[in-house]
């Protein structure tokens, strides 16, 4: 399942038009894949060449297609890209299903050091963020700046259920509309036909025509007593030695990542800020993608290679 370029057009068109987001021009992105550690992998590449390059990452679930509206909006600023992630998108699934951090981060690695990246920012969203801050706490000279979205060493447990229970949920389902409902039913603030052209670029079509996320749910649903514990302490350990500029970005009506939280962390890396974006919950790239813009822009005009 996926979007026609037309299509995609005027999903783009109208997503700025909705989120009261200005946009000279609208334009599509390559599709690109390459080889990685013995995985396909699938990413979106925005343009424009030569600008400072920025690397985006996806949250559980989702896929790059959840940066689009932001890439697009600072593609004329910044050399974007976005990846699918191991196991979701359009990349490949881990035949181990091995989605731990560290291998989610060897990953980002190896995707970096492929496009010859350096003294890039790195923006991700809560999976995508705690694999950034992973790689970065080995890494963050390689980097004019980091940016986590609504995501940190400490999460509210009852937030990560509720997401646990809407992504692990395998059961097929005859129509994109009956996903719609269910994602709707999951975060309201959606726009619901904004909505339905998103999910078709994360939606297979099974055999018998039912569809299905594209996502690998097989891991999915299993709960290891000592992975939360395990992901703290490396988390951790990774802000104490990232020495980069740092902006920790929480959305206001999240129930995964609280103020409290956000200010931990901002006040324990050496460089770090935060700001709370309002009318957003935890995907807030696409509850409120302007105001996100807002704080983006801000923290890219001050790092280094900032324009």
């Amino acid at each position: 399942m996926s979007l026609s370029a037309d299509e995609f057009h005027a999903h783009l068109e109208l997503s700025a038009a909705t989120a009261g987001i200005r946009l000279p021009e609208v334009v599509l992105p390559d599709a690109r894949h390459l080889l990685l550690r013995s995985m396909r992998f699938h990413y979106l590449d925005w343009g424009t060449p030569g600008l400072p390059p920025a690397v985006f990452l996806h949250g559980g679930g989702l896929n790059a297609h959840t940066w689009d509206l932001v890439c697009l909006a600072l593609r004329r600023e910044r050399h974007c890209v976005a990846l699918d992630q191991r196991g979701h998108g359009d990349s490949e699934w881990s035949p181990e299903m091995d989605y731990s951090i560290e291998s989610q981060a060897g990953d980002l690695g190896a995707f970096v050091d492929a496009l010859g990246l350096d003294r890039f920012v790195l923006v991700g969203m809560s999976l995508g963020g705690a694999n950034a801050l992973a790689w970065a706490g080995q890494h963050s000279r390689r980097l004019a700046g980091l940016v986590l979205v609504d995501v940190g060493p400490e999460t509210r447990a009852e937030g990560v259920r509720k997401i646990a229970a809407f992504t692990s949920e395998s059961t097929p389902l005859d129509s994109v509309d009956h996903f719609v409902e269910r994602a709707l039913a999951f975060n309201p603030r959606r726009n619901r036909e904004l909505l339905r052209r998103s999910l078709l670029h994360n939606l297979r079509r099974m055999p018998d025509g039912r569809f299905m996320w594209k996502y690998d749910q097989r891991h999915r649903g299993k709960v290891d007593p000592d992975a939360q514990a395990r992901r703290r302490e490396l988390l951790w350990s990774a802000v104490d030695t990232v020495e980069c500029p740092t902006l920790v970005v929480r959305g206001a009506q999240s129930d995964v990542f609280h103020d409290e939280d956000a200010e931990r962390l901002s006040t324990r890396l050496r460089q770090g800020r935060w700001v709370r974006i309002e009318g957003a919950g935890h995907t807030v790239q696409g509850d409120n993608p302007a105001e996100l813009l807002v704080a983006l822009r801000a923290f890219l005009s001050e790092v280094a290679g900032g324009r």
